[in-house]
């Protein structure tokens, strides 16, 4: 076998003619619901809780500006995502864009990252969901059985914990419901998620002009009690200050740690081979949920920490005791009600992109073509790999515990991040005469601004991270090495090549 097939590409001209072959997905979705599918993946029950701890132990009123830092980030890399996804709107995203420009074994790196990014983020979120649709009928007295409301052990202080409980039957059912109607079609999903959507921004919108009206000013001072860095390298402060536990604290710090809040818009892009107007729909609606979302986190903090001074703030539930004390106890309830929508939103969006990925890996030969590329006749969908995410994300959720895994979610991203803006930069000088209906502005200044800004969020996560994602790609380096590679349609055509 020779080694030029680990770094051999698929030129931009066969994605191309891929796209007008048999077995594609069905054109349905226009500008408005691929915003939504946006929205949904971006925004969810973080706006209400992650946004609390966040400010009382990291940043204080300075999270705002991280938000925006972290808004930043991803702008780079969506411009880098829109430039790629109007060239070549086939699914698969950053995994096909890294096929066209760095070769086979970058491409099933980032394939199998996001595989990563989107069965854990969705198993970690089908967990949230659980516990705030508990909470919304706990205030009707209505429990789950200790045997199957939560998982059976937690991940807690380095251990792993007993519950009590065999398995948590509500994120079970969710994921079951869920797999089901993205096997029933994706215009069936995309209205299911344009309804949640709908609910939690008008819940935002609701938590933002309400407490606008319970803003006391002088609680945004100090702004930056924490200072305005908080950098570490693979765990170790290098700028800033630090809290008991010697971690970072600081803005920078803070956007570290919400990024994750702005991880899905990326998913839009999966989506390219569905959109009706791909060249021109996919670029707007990545950039339209990214501004839309940025606005929405940045006013929530706002009122937040303008409603209660930030080391008074609840970590835990910040949003809705702020209300709480602010006189408002009924809007707990709308609040928990929203966590609802918006978490069911995120997990159908999570579970709507892997089988995608899979479905452009399978079309290369990198993972089973029969089952992973096959595409339902009536429905159009690949439901063979959606019910196997479906099964697979059940388990997570129902069985093991999430909280060790969650930061793999962040670091995934960020690495396929990076991968992106890189690509442009490589493709600009492979093809520079190739169509490209969007083009990123200020090439080469916005993909390298992409990728340090991505690597400095990077390099400030916890180094345990570091290691989780170290071993997840180097599971998938013996599987690529055992099946893909021998199977790769590329590779049959490099061996039968004179």
């Amino acid at each position: 076998m020779s080694n030029n097939q680990l770094f051999a590409k698929k030129s931009l001209k066969g994605l191309l003619d891929e796209m007008a072959g048999d077995n594609r997905l069905k054109r349905v979705l226009g500008p408005v619901a691929l915003t939504s599918l946006g929205v949904g993946a971006v925004i969810g029950a973080g706006i209400f809780v992650a946004t609390g701890s966040a400010a009382h132990n990291v940043a204080g009123p300075a999270l705002m500006l991280s938000y925006v830092v972290a808004g930043l980030t991803c702008i780079f890399a969506a411009l880098c995502y829109a430039e790629f996804a109007s060239m070549a709107p086939v699914a698969g995203s950053a995994y096909t864009y890294a096929y066209t420009t760095m070769g086979e074994l970058f491409a099933w790196i980032i394939g199998w990252d996001l595989v990563l990014e989107y069965a854990v983020g969705a198993a970690t979120v089908a967990n949230g969901w659980s516990g705030y649709f508990q909470s919304v009928l706990a205030k009707f007295d209505i429990h789950f059985p200790a045997f199957c409301n939560q998982a059976a052990v937690i991940y807690k202080d380095g251990a792993f914990v007993a519950t009590g409980s065999w398995f948590n039957l509500p994120a079970v059912a969710v994921t079951i419901l869920v797999t089901l109607v993205l096997v029933k079609g994706i215009s069936e999903s995309a209205n299911f998620n344009a309804l949640m959507v709908a609910l939690k921004v008008v819940a935002v919108l609701f938590v933002i002009m309400v407490g606008a009206f319970y803003v006391h000013p002088e609680n945004w001072t100090p702004f930056a009690p924490y200072g305005w860095t908080g950098l570490s390298f693979f765990g170790i402060p290098v700028m800033g200050q630090t809290n008991q536990g010697g971690e970072p604290v600081g803005m920078l710090a803070g956007a570290a740690i919400i990024f994750f809040a702005y991880i899905g818009f990326d998913s839009v892009s999966t989506h390219a081979e569905e959109a009706k107007n791909p060249q021109r729909d996919v670029p707007i609606a990545i950039m339209a949920s990214l501004a839309i979302c940025t606005v929405l986190y940045v006013a929530v903090v706002a009122v937040l920490t303008g409603m209660v001074k930030y080391d008074q703030i609840d970590a835990n539930a910040g949003v809705s005791s702020a209300f709480k004390t602010a006189g408002l106890p009924w809007a707990e309830f709308i609040i928990a009600a929203a966590g609802v929508a918006g978490i069911t939103s995120v997990l159908l969006v999570m579970m709507l992109s892997a089988p995608r990925v899979f479905l452009a890996m399978a079309r290369d030969g990198l993972v089973p073509k029969k089952f992973f590329s096959d595409v339902h006749p009536k429905f159009q969908t690949p439901w063979k790999s959606t019910l196997l995410i479906g099964a697979f994300v059940s388990v997570l959720a129902g069985f093991l515990p999430i909280d060790a895994l969650l930061h793999l979610t962040n670091i995934g991203t960020l690495f396929a991040f990076v991968i992106v803006c890189a690509a442009v930069l490589i493709m600009r000088k492979t093809n520079p005469d190739a169509e490209r209906p969007f083009r990123c502005p200020l090439v080469p200044l916005i993909p390298l601004l992409g990728i340090g800004a991505c690597l400095m969020l990077m390099f400030s996560l916890p180094a345990a991270n570091w290691w989780r994602l170290i071993a997840w790609l180097a599971l998938g380096l013996v599987i690529y090495f055992c099946y893909g590679r021998h199977h790769s349609v590329l590779g049959k055509e490099l061996r039968e090549a004179p």
